[in-house]
């Protein structure tokens, strides 16, 4: 999908919220407006359409995304809220504050969307058509800044259409943003963290926390990244060592798949998953965590890797196998 989606442009009016939501449902990407920025929305149950998603925006990797929710009950489906972090739910939302929490069991957000994290960072929109369009379709949505990677963040829809036409499906004008600037992110896992400053200040946060705030240095990187605490070269790794770029397959391991051709020895592997047998680097990038966790609890030894292409999504997903393959810290 790069270049050949015919994307509507509909104005914000009665109605508009409605086909924002069957798109999405349908598994189509939509761009409408936040409090904060224009932002690329996908179902974030679906990770076909989160692969979709990447692929228009030309991500460099797959970082966790936002799960842009309607209330606090939504979110509380997701994520584990703590005492902390029910007061700054009820002073802050509905409004530019991302919280990073642990994930829920049975969160219904997709593997893809979270980077394979134990952890989610969930939001409350306070502008009405985002929160309209995402109480329509009924379940979260994940929405970066509607641009392409790498460029500067849209506050209008004609910044979306210059950025994102023919990439994705329907952009909704509700007119300019009104803060301009993307939410605050803050982590509360073990210890409070400012991931990125935002449109709430910092010395608000530390008020209703009763406490400072860690800062956590973006170093040059995208601040995305940084949605997932601590993410380092081998921050996601299943247990099982990775053999990448594999031709055969060793006794005792399993094998992740790529393409209609299985490698020499698939037949004696442990567990055989394939990310896409069409060799479909969408269909493969909604695979890909799910497929390591599975792969992960079948206890091979290693897991022998086919080649991914180093093209489109395929860049994003050799980075990811990259990370996994990593050698783990030593504490």
């Amino acid at each position: 999908m790069t270049g050949n989606i015919s994307t509507r442009l509909i104005p914000s009016q009665v109605g508009a919220a409605t086909d924002a939501a069957t798109c999405l449902a349908a598994g189509g990407l939509v761009a409408f407006p936040t409090e904060t920025v224009y932002g690329l929305g996908a179902d974030a149950t679906n990770a076909t359409a989160v692969a979709r998603l990447y692929e228009a925006k030309g991500r460099p990797s797959f970082n966790p995304l936002i799960a842009h929710v309607p209330d606090l009950l939504a979110a509380e489906r997701l994520a584990v809220f703590d005492q902390a972090a029910k007061r700054l739910a009820a002073k802050f939302w509905p409004g530019p504050l991302t919280l990073v929490l642990k994930k829920r069991a049975g969160c219904a957000v997709a593997e893809l969307a979270t980077a394979g994290l134990d952890s989610i960072a969930v939001r409350v929109p306070s502008h009405e058509v985002a929160r309209d369009i995402i109480r329509k379709l009924g379940r979260p949505v994940v929405a970066p800044s509607a641009n392409r990677s790498g460029h500067v963040s849209p506050t209008t829809a004609q910044h979306v259409l210059d950025d994102l036409g023919g990439r994705i499906d329907l952009i909704i004008d509700g007119g300019p943003t009104h803060v301009g600037v993307e939410s605050t992110i803050v982590a509360l896992l073990d210890r409070p963290l400012l991931l990125r400053p935002g449109g709430v200040p910092r010395d608000d946060i530390r008020v209703v926390l009763g406490t400072d705030l860690e800062d956590v240095p973006l170093s040059g990187m995208d601040p995305e990244v940084l949605i997932a605490p601590g993410m380092m070269a081998s921050h996601y790794a299943p247990r099982a060592k990775l053999r990448l770029n594999a031709t055969s397959v060793n006794a005792g391991e399993a094998v992740l798949a790529f393409g209609p051709n299985l490698p020499p020895g698939s037949e004696r592997a442990v567990s055989v998953l394939n990310l896409s047998p069409a060799g479909d680097l969408v269909e493969a990038a909604a695979n890909l965590f799910s497929d390591l966790r599975t792969l992960d609890a079948a206890d091979a030894a290693a897991i022998a890797v086919m080649r991914v292409p180093m093209e489109g999504l395929g860049e994003a997903i050799n980075d990811r196998l990259a990370r996994a393959a990593a050698p783990k810290d030593v504490k």
